[in-house]
């Protein structure tokens, strides 16, 4: 291309800078820009993650392509689109600074998450993004989640980044309890893990996991973005929070919240926490 000549595009180009579990937390921000934006709306993301919602786009690109540099590089460019929204943190404003130069109206800004502050009282991230939406006169819309039900146990026995989390075979062991007594469960590995125990499973497409979690049931992890796509998908779930607050980062759906602090959540609490979704009339 050359360098004087202006390229204008028609479209809303909308930037999310968010992993997996930030995804499926703003899957109700996707469906007010949708709609509001109708046609426009090209997601520029990372496309193994933003492709789990389609529904919601004209079409998705990957951020991770070097085609995107250009985006967050202090040189110019004759590239524009009808509007910029962006939705990441930015929290001195750099990345807002560079992103409006390709933005033909006013950008759009969605501060992706609240700051967990003591003084000030917590907001769920869904809530959080649907109320920005207001200042730019986009109606908010929520995607409601239909429950799947079922009463299959997913243990999913992610290994934290930090060693405060519920530790590994703490799941494996809640598992062998649940499959003793009889419980259809079933040990779901994270894909990329060496550790298999006997009778796990792998699924290394996220597309894949989604399929498969359109059976119903209830998921048991760690705070992940599984556990979040799990909520999106209608599972109930059971979450294990160690650094986070729960009021905040609650998965969607029906979801129970066990907060973890060093040796102080017992296999039997998060079995507690199972039974009361299964067979809530036992306790």
């Amino acid at each position: 291309m050359l360098p004087h000549v202006k390229t204008e595009n028609r479209e809303v180009l909308f930037i999310y800078m968010g992993g997996l579990g930030d995804v499926c937390l703003s899957e109700s921000l996707f469906l007010s820009l949708s709609r509001h934006f109708k046609d426009t709306l090209v997601a520029c993301g990372i496309r193994r993650f933003l492709s789990l919602f389609t529904e919601y786009f004209v079409r998705i690109e990957n951020i991770e392509s070097a085609k995107w540099l250009f985006l967050f590089s202090q040189n110019p460019s004759n590239i524009t689109w009808e509007r910029i929204i962006f939705t990441g943190k930015d929290r001195e404003g750099s990345l807002r600074a560079r992103l409006k130069r390709f933005s033909k109206n006013p950008m759009i800004f969605i501060d992706m998450y609240p700051e967990e502050e003591t003084d000030i009282k917590p907001v769920h991230v869904e809530d959080y993004q649907l109320e920005q939406l207001v200042i730019y006169n986009i109606k908010p819309h929520r995607k409601e989640i239909t429950p799947l039900g079922g009463d299959r146990i997913i243990v999913y026995p992610e290994r934290g980044f930090k060693k405060e989390k519920w530790k590994y075979d703490n799941f494996v062991e809640l598992y062998r309890i649940l499959v003793d007594r009889g419980i259809s469960s079933i040990l779901l590995e994270p894909f990329d893990m060496d550790t298999t125990v006997e009778g796990s499973i792998k699924i290394k497409d996220l597309k894949d996991v989604k399929e498969f979690f359109s059976n119903g049931g209830v998921f048991v992890s760690n705070d992940s973005g599984m556990a979040h796509l799990a909520g999106a998908c209608g599972l109930s779930t059971v979450t294990i929070f160690t650094d986070f607050d729960p009021y905040i980062w609650h998965p969607r759906g029906r979801n129970i919240s066990l907060k973890y602090r060093a040796g102080e959540l017992s296999i039997g609490a998060v079995l507690d926490a199972i039974y009361n979704i299964i067979s809530p009339t036992k306790f």
